[in-house]
């Protein structure tokens, strides 16, 4: 006989916390990507 399934919303299946300092991380490494790539074509 199949178990009953189990319904868990979603900040108690989270295992991590939902900061968003990815976002910034992400943000900040693509600026710095952008400035090292003009600096190569320029000098």
């Amino acid at each position: 006989m199949a178990d009953k399934e189990q319904h868990i919303d979603a900040d108690d299946a989270r295992a991590g916390s939902t900061e968003n300092v990815v976002r910034y991380v992400l943000g900040v490494s693509f600026v710095l990507a952008v400035i090292a790539m003009l600096l190569v074509l320029w000098i």
